[in-house]
């Protein structure tokens, strides 16, 4: 198993959602090299913590008009979504289709954050750029 560790390929220069990012890094470590005990308080971690990072970009793609928030947050809809079906079978005590979960949501995830957080952080940094410029005039 692979587990997903933070790297710099993940850094997208916008620290509030790097350090989220980090943190659910860690939570999918947790989860992924959790025993059969621990699992299903590793995975209500992910979701919880899943929930708050999804919430957080839709608010700064809400309050800075971002061009590419109905797709950025359906796909989060889809895989919170799926996050609380896994955690669901891990209360009936259905590990092995989680830790298969495990593994496909560290791939979604490096993909996701190259991609859709990407432009969404050059976004951001661009807005408080502006904010900035906009300050000092």
């Amino acid at each position: 198993m692979n587990t997903l560790e933070w790297s710099d390929a993940l850094v997208l220069g916008f620290e509030p959602m790097d350090r989220m990012h980090r943190e659910f890094v860690a939570l999918l470590g947790q989860a992924q090299s959790a025993n059969d005990a621990q699992l299903p308080s590793a995975w209500s971690a992910i979701v919880d913590h899943t929930a708050r990072l999804f919430e957080r970009e839709s608010q700064w793609m809400r309050k800075t008009h971002f061009a590419g928030a109905t797709d950025h947050m359906l796909q989060h809809r889809v895989v919170l979504n799926l996050l609380r079906d896994g955690l669901a079978m891990t209360r009936r005590g259905n590990l092995p289709p989680v830790r298969e979960m495990a593994q496909e949501l560290a791939t979604w995830f490096v993909k996701h954050t190259q991609s859709l957080d990407a432009a969404l952080a050059m976004h951001l940094r661009g807005q408080a750029d502006t904010s900035l410029r906009r300050s000092s005039a």
